[in-house]
């Protein structure tokens, strides 16, 4: 062990373990001990390769070292103060955490666990530096070898070369492609899965859409959906009853093929017969918020259709990283053959067109349309929620915001087109003109889906200058690389907090968010306030 102990950097451990201290400060979403520990201890290994790294260059440029003749002295005494601060910072967690899970109504704790966290970094940390120091030497053996044959130099690189991608092409094939078939599998699986009680509705006898083709995701929207006697109970006036359309992942071979049934489904149940359509895009899952899409039947009496179609059923924050064109290709095909039927209608005679997207839903429905393109005949808006980092016009849109404006609660231009809420409200006043095209975003500032960002490894955000979103720890601090680990770590957990934070929002933005979008004909305050109670114990499910 001493001799394991002696082959260390000295400049690579207290690197390693500033890194290791500035992984504890808080993030975007509070985090679980094992969650932190594996952070913890990626964030040690990366700090120590890069100490590590920096003195090698350093030495290969002959400068002079700074500690000279000093160096081991110094090194224990940079150790034995970033111990000391390591261990102030695992203290101080419970105060980080908490300020988190204040901000967002979670249970306050007592304890970060901090035996568990180190426990946890510091097997991670020595398996990741047990495998690069594996092929370092890989590296070396591969090296000499060649050297027999070729210069040093040129062995070098040939032989660093060859390792390299023996490694990338093993960890792609063995790891990664290993790991995504088995996502993939389970995922269909839960995806078959039909729920206690979700029958075969009786109408789908004569529908173009085979019942077996639709997702689990997809059965439940048909099916739990409001009628026409639960609105009419609701809001004490007659009501129509909804048409909902749902393309099962399994129907069609191709995005337009899946589109092109789903339009005729639509045309068949009268869909175009209704004063509001609303074209979705589900999530990676194939999932339809209910608090996001039930209240808009409410709003209207019914009178309104609903179209969509599955493109997936892996969860949004994988999807993104297999194939973030996927929600795009499918909503754009799908916006494509409602849309041109759509404008083959009368103007008098046709319903109003809105689009609607959750998540990976968001950036594929933005993406669906270009805004150019329908000057000559535009829809009436488009609502949507929880755009991810990657919605390349959501990302415009607020880097091109008013400058007074911060990048969580943004305002655009005069505001009569594009609209930000956040769980505050509008960053405008109600009294604000609105245009014939109003497009809102729902967003939080304390959702990783929306703010992470490969720039957060050596950039401080906008979202973290001196105003800051109310869901926002005031602890949270910019570090180079760190911050983009730590918020990278929030990504796939951005669900599991509670509503209203994070990546899950409250039926009551979403129904302040329809009416500003929608303007229905006859509603009041009051009816605001009875669906809002309606849906408060609305629970989210997982995206």
């Amino acid at each position: 062990m001493s001799k394991i102990l002696r082959t260390l950097s000295g400049t690579g451990m207290p690197v390693g373990l500033l890194f290791f201290c500035a992984s504890l400060a808080p993030s975007l979403l509070p985090r679980l001990p094992i969650v932190q520990g594996i952070q913890s201890g990626l964030l040690f290994a990366i700090g120590y390769g890069l100490g590590h790294f920096g003195l090698s260059v350093w030495r290969f440029m002959e400068l002079t070292e700074l500690w000279g003749n000093a160096r081991r002295n110094t090194s224990v005494m940079l150790l034995l103060a970033i111990g000391t601060l390591a261990g102030f910072t695992l203290q101080r967690m419970v105060v980080w955490q908490n300020s988190i899970r204040e901000l967002m109504e979670m249970p306050l704790i007592e304890s970060a666990y901090p035996f568990t966290i180190v426990a946890v970094a510091v097997v991670t940390a020595v398996v990741l530096l047990a495998v690069v120091r594996g092929l370092i030497w890989l590296g070396q053996r591969v090296i000499l070898q060649i050297n027999r044959l070729l210069p040093r130099r040129i062995s070098i690189v040939l032989g660093t070369f060859l390792v390299a991608v023996v490694v990338i092409v093993m960890t792609n094939d063995l790891v990664v492609k290993s790991a995504l078939r088995a996502m993939d599998d389970m995922f269909a699986t839960l995806d078959r899965v039909v729920d206690d009680g979700v029958l075969e509705p009786p109408e789908f006898a004569s529908s173009l859409i085979r019942w077996d083709d639709i997702g689990r995701n997809g059965k439940l929207f048909l099916t739990n959906g409001p009628n026409r006697a639960e609105i009419a109970e609701l809001t004490g006036r007659d009501a129509k009853e909804p048409v909902r359309v749902y393309a099962g992942y399994n129907t069609g071979e191709t995005f337009e093929n899946r589109a092109a049934i789903a339009l005729q489904d639509l045309i068949r149940k009268g869909g175009f017969e209704r004063s509001v359509l609303i074209v979705a895009t589900v999530t990676g899952t194939g999932w339809l918020d209910p608090a996001g899409i039930e209240p808009v039947a409410y709003l209207h009496g019914g009178d309104l259709s609903i179209v969509t179609m599955q493109y997936s059923y892996l969860p949004s924050w994988l999807t993104l990283i297999v194939d973030p064109n996927r929600s795009r290709r499918a909503a754009k095909a799908l916006f494509n053959a409602v849309y041109s039927h759509w404008t083959k209608l009368p103007k008098d005679q046709r319903p109003r067109l809105y689009l609607f997207g959750l998540s990976l839903g968001a950036l594929g429905s933005e993406a669906s349309s270009d805004l150019l393109d329908l000057l000559a005949d535009p829809i009436q808006g488009a609502f949507w929620v929880g755009p991810p980092f990657a919605s390349t016009a959501w990302t415009s849109l607020t880097a091109n915001r008013q400058p007074s404006s911060p990048q969580w609660w943004p305002e655009y231009g005069d505001s009569s087109v594009v609209r930000f809420m956040t769980q505050n409200g509008f960053s405008v006043p109600d009294d604000r003109r609105w245009g014939p095209l109003r497009i809102v975003y729902l967003q939080h500032g304390s959702d990783p889906m929306s703010f992470f960002s490969p720039k957060l490894a050596f950039q401080s955000p906008d979202w973290l200058g001196q105003s800051r979103a109310s869901d926002l720890s005031p602890y949270f601090q910019w570090f180079p690389v760190v911050s983009f680990v730590n918020v990278g770590f929030d990504v796939p957990m951005a669900t599991t907090v509670p509503q209203g934070f994070g990546h899950t929002f409250t039926p009551a933005k979403y129904i302040d968010g329809w009416i500003a979008v929608t303007r229905p004909d006859v509603w009041s305050n009051e009816d605001t306030e009875r669906l809002k109670t309606h849906f408060k114990d609305y629970e989210a499910s997982p995206i």
